[in-house]
């Protein structure tokens, strides 16, 4: 689970872009005047957040981490800060977001990450030839957010298309003095004309397509984020900003396990501390999907059928997963695989009509069998499933 939050979920617009520029370096063009944005803090007090109440709703949703907007492009720190300012206790709610948030997560088994935006559109220094100084605040900021906070799970880097300027190397090696164990995304070294799959340092574990699912990989680590707006906003985007719909978001999830990947996906809180009440019921309810068919998706790779229109496979020990979201034809077909296919049936209960030859597989069943959003098809083969690479599927 993904959360942007900050001082301008209180006008619900989106986090740092909504923000007018004040530095010509930075891409940001907002609305929303600098002496407006960066006053909003003065305001900020969200009296209704619960740490403990947002990690039941990642659980409920069947999320295995949360990544927490910690800092933003504006500059805003949820953390008690000595390097800036501009944090979280100089607002008149005081409390420190990210000791909280950290805390409640581990308590309750769920593994905790932050997101930190190493540009600082706020900082006058920033890309100026004076950008020593707004390194050293920068490094400064990492150093507490994690020092302070016990182990760190995750560090998710962003970027914002300019040149890189955050002595790369030297924050690596900080990083990892103070996190060893921490994963690492690929945005750090990203500048003008690279891609956010692309990978520019070895210290990357992963790549990070933005609102779109990564294409099939199983080679590079890739995660996918998400929004569960309507909208496709970040940040809370007030009363008529809309959830997508269940399937949508389950098409998302069920594609990123099928491409071999991870998904991120987005809440906005309001500025009350609380999700929004329509958000919690998407996530809820994908949860309960999770809870009948998270067998399919949990330490799962994707394959040996690469995704189409048809759908995707998952594989995990001797178990093939066919994903079924799309039915063309009455039967689907798909390549053949160097593994016998020994037991087949319907996740949900029921069997398929399953048909191996030389040639591929064919795999039909009754219209009243289907699922409306997922039908999901596990095939016992006679060895590991991931002893072969995968094979492009067209579904006829």
């Amino acid at each position: 689970m993904f959360i942007h939050w900050g001082p301008v979920s209180i006008q619900g617009t989106e986090i740092s872009w909504s923000r007018a520029n004040s530095n010509t370096n930075c891409p940001n063009k907002g609305p929303i005047p600098v002496e407006v944005y960066d006053n909003l803090y003065r305001e900020f007090n969200p009296t209704n957040f619960n740490a403990l109440e947002w990690v039941r709703i990642a659980k409920a949703a069947g999320a295995k981490y949360i990544v927490l907007t910690a800092k933003h492009c504006d500059g805003f720190l949820l953390w008690h800060s000595k390097a800036s300012d501009y944090n979280i206790s100089q607002t008149p709610f005081q409390r420190d977001v990210c000791a909280e948030l950290a805390q409640a997560a581990r308590a309750q088994g769920i593994k905790i990450g932050w997101y930190f935006s190493p540009m600082d559109w706020r900082d006058p220094d920033f890309r100026t030839e004076r950008n020593g100084a707004f390194l050293g605040r920068m490094q400064a900021e990492l150093r507490e957010l994690l020092g302070n906070f016990g182990p760190i799970d995750l560090l998710w880097f962003d970027w914002d298309g300019r040149e890189p300027c955050y002595d790369q190397a030297g924050t690596y090696d900080l990083v990892k003095s103070l996190q060893p164990r921490i994963i690492l995304n690929n945005r750090l070294d990203l500048g003008p004309g690279n891609s956010n799959r692309q990978f520019l340092s070895i210290h990357a574990d992963y790549c990070t397509p933005e609102q779109e699912i990564g294409v099939y990989d199983d080679q590079h680590p890739w995660e996918s984020c998400m929004t569960t707006s309507l909208k496709n906003q970040w940040a809370w985007g007030g009363p008529k900003d809309g959830v997508k719909s269940l399937p949508t978001c389950l098409e998302m999830l069920i594609r990123c396990a099928g491409g071999d990947g991870n998904m991120l996906l987005n809440v906005g809180p309001m500025p009350s501390g609380e999700i929004a009440p329509e958000q919690a019921a998407l996530l809820k309810q994908m949860g309960m999907w999770l809870e009948k068919n998270g067998e399919s998706i949990y330490g799962t790779r994707g394959g040996p059928f690469k995704p189409g229109d048809y759908g995707v496979s998952t594989r995990k020990g001797n178990t093939v997963y066919i994903h079924i979201l799309k039915w063309n034809e009455e039967t689907l077909k798909l390549p053949a695989i160097p593994a016998k296919v020994v037991r087949s049936r319907l996740l949900n209960g029921g069997n398929a009509g399953v048909r191996q030859t030389v040639s591929g597989l064919e795999i039909s069943f009754p219209k009243a069998g289907r699922q409306p959003i997922d039908t999901i098809v596990a095939l016992e083969l006679d060895r590991p499933a991931n002893d072969f690479p995968a094979a492009a599927a067209v579904s006829q």
